[in-house]
């Protein structure tokens, strides 16, 4: 089981091993798009980049950044990923909505 805790919500959800990160925020009603983003998400399929958190703890708990991720996110800080195409096998701590750098 994975321990997730969302440091700006203050929230921590219980995930099975390989859970979506953007499916388990969205089942938890933790908001990770901002105001813009909530009208043109594109679904969880990682073609907008609008889901992007950034991993505070436990990166090692992730599954690898994908290649669709290693283009949106080319211009970010590592720890940084789309909950779309990140699964979570292990504690992890997320801040959503994260500033660009």
């Amino acid at each position: 089981m994975a321990n997730i805790k969302f440091e700006n919500e203050n929230q921590e959800v219980i995930a099975a091993d390989g859970a979506n990160l953007r499916l388990k925020a969205l089942e938890n009603r933790i908001d990770i798009y901002t105001f813009a983003a909530k009208m043109m998400n594109c679904g969880g399929y990682g073609q907008c980049g609008s889901c992007v958190v950034e991993i505070m703890e436990g990166r090692d708990n992730l599954s690898p950044r994908t290649p669709v991720e290693e283009q949106k996110l080319k211009k970010r800080p590592p720890n940084y990923r789309l909950a779309c195409q990140t699964l979570v096998n292990g504690p992890v701590v997320v801040k959503t909505k994260p500033k660009r750098k």
